[in-house]
């Protein structure tokens, strides 16, 4: 019997019976590719050698898995707003109410005792319950608006934010508006600085005579342009100029800014609430200064 006609088809009928039973096996496990990947990565993930002439490294992209967290996100760096210019305030936005006056709280005694209201205050003239504080805004030489502040006495408060406040509505100019205190109390300091005060206990310069400052009645307006003379004061018979460098604005017939005379809209004001103007009194001038009895 020739053997050989026999086996070839029976190898072909064991090899189909071989082949069945590997199926079935696989089948009834259910291993899907993923799982075989999971299971064989060096063979699944592996990352095969430069291929001569190729010149590129390729890899094997992993197979998708709903287990396989998604990649983060690049995080872009966010931009950082440029800084908004706090918008300047407004003169629509400014009533009669942003004139207004307190009474002397014990944080404003604190700043001012000791300096501008003495230490000592059991012979003083005046006491804190006679005394105001007052809120103002006005335009500086650079025509910006500007927040001031001022101690006067309770009798002239009113008149006092009536005054400014009509100066604010004609934009009318003033450098600085700042307690006396900030000048350590010195009369001349704030003077030479253009400083408008009112609140000062203290007596009349080069005198034993208490200034109406002394009692909250009197203010000085831009002073280094309206400056102090007493007529002959000086030893050698010349003129008392106050403060130092202010000579140039001696003569009241040039034409300047910030000159207060008759005809100057402060002038004026001041003079409607009663206050007395140094400039008409006859043996010294003094320009810059209002007081009221």
């Amino acid at each position: 019997m020739d053997f050989s006609k026999i086996l070839k088809p029976l190898g072909g009928i064991i090899l189909i019976i071989v082949l069945s039973v590997v199926s079935i096996k696989l089948l009834t496990r259910s291993e899907t590719i993923a799982d075989y990947a999971a299971k064989n990565p060096d063979i699944a993930y592996a990352t095969p050698e430069l291929i001569p002439g190729d010149g590129v490294r390729g890899s094997i992209s992993t197979p998708y898995s709903t287990n396989t967290p998604a990649p983060e996100p690049t995080s872009q760096p966010t931009p950082t707003p440029e800084p908004t210019p706090t918008p300047g305030v407004s003169p629509e936005d400014i009533t009669k109410d942003s004139f207004y006056y307190t009474i002397i709280t014990d944080e404003l005694k604190a700043r001012i005792t000791g300096i501008s209201y003495p230490e000592d205050d059991s012979n003083i003239a005046i006491s804190y319950d006679d005394l105001r504080y007052l809120r103002i805004k006005y335009y500086d030489f650079d025509g910006n608006i500007q927040d001031g502040e001022l101690i006067c006495n309770k009798a002239i408060a009113d008149d006092l934010a009536d005054i400014f406040y009509e100066l604010f509505e004609n934009e009318y100019q003033i450098e600085k508006v700042r307690l006396i205190d900030e000048y350590n109390g010195d009369d001349t300091a704030s003077m030479l600085d253009n400083n408008t005060s009112c609140f000062n206990y203290r007596l009349v310069e080069n005198s034993s005579s208490l200034s109406k400052h002394a009692l909250g009645r009197a203010i000085d307006i831009n002073p280094f342009y309206n400056p102090y003379i007493v007529f002959g004061a000086n030893p050698d018979g010349t003129d008392y100029i106050s403060p130092a460098g202010s000579e140039i604005y001696i003569d009241r017939t040039a034409d300047f800014p910030h000159k207060i005379d008759k005809d100057d809209l402060c002038c004026k004001l001041f003079k409607q609430h009663g206050f007395v103007w140094g400039g008409d009194w006859n043996s010294c001038k003094d320009y810059q200064h209002f007081q009221k009895k």
